[in-house]
């Protein structure tokens, strides 16, 4: 990785790791851990078994749509910019859905954070085979994927404990700090070719 005067950037490959990794296992763990919380969403805004299944049903598809885009996002505009505009848009929706006191607000608010969440782990794997050399790129991904599959079951069980505790709320705004610090080191220590 150089800089416009061809002088080598010096980059921490694991610092890059746990940076990208911050947001990636947010978006994973929001796809599980408002599970949880449904049933006190669904009497908090007043909205019926059938309907309350669009908060996790408009993250999905919104996150699905977008991940056959983001290898062309990545080459347009580079991966850095894309994972931070799209982990941005994730804290965004986050912090909406916490805020949001009935249904159609929060599904909206879902598909926002599904958008963002969507891009965060396809970019990641892009973000890791830049910065590893190939002889241990099969090593990062290795530790990245089992992030990745940790995170998902952490959902519940974090979920489960904000539900008994707190504000179903609290589901969603338990993303802002971890998302926020991956936001800063991200900037801050990932850098394009």
């Amino acid at each position: 990785m150089t800089t416009a005067n061809s002088a080598p950037v010096p980059v921490n490959k694991w610092l890059v790791a746990a940076s990208i990794s911050c947001g990636s296992a947010m978006g994973m763990v929001d796809s599980t851990i408002v599970n949880v919380a449904l049933p006190q969403i669904q009497g908090s805004v007043g909205a019926t078994l059938q309907e309350v299944t669009w908060i996790t049903t408009g993250y999905a598809i919104a996150a699905i749509l977008l991940m056959p885009l983001v290898a062309f996002l990545g080459r347009r505009y580079g991966q850095k910019r894309v994972y931070l505009i799209c982990l941005g848009l994730f804290l965004v929706g986050s912090g909406l859905c916490g805020l949001a006191r009935s249904l159609p607000q929060l599904v909206a608010f879902r598909v926002l954070q599904g958008i963002g969440g969507g891009a965060l782990q396809p970019t990641e794997e892009a973000i890791l085979r830049q910065t590893f050399p190939p002889s241990e790129q099969g090593m990062a991904m290795a530790l990245s994927g089992m992030m990745l599959m940790v995170a998902p079951a952490l959902g519940p069980v974090l979920g489960g404990y904000i539900v008994d505790h707190l504000h179903w709320s609290w589901v969603f705004y338990i993303s802002l700090p971890i998302g926020l610090v991956g936001l800063v080191m991200t900037w801050t220590f990932v850098h394009e070719d």
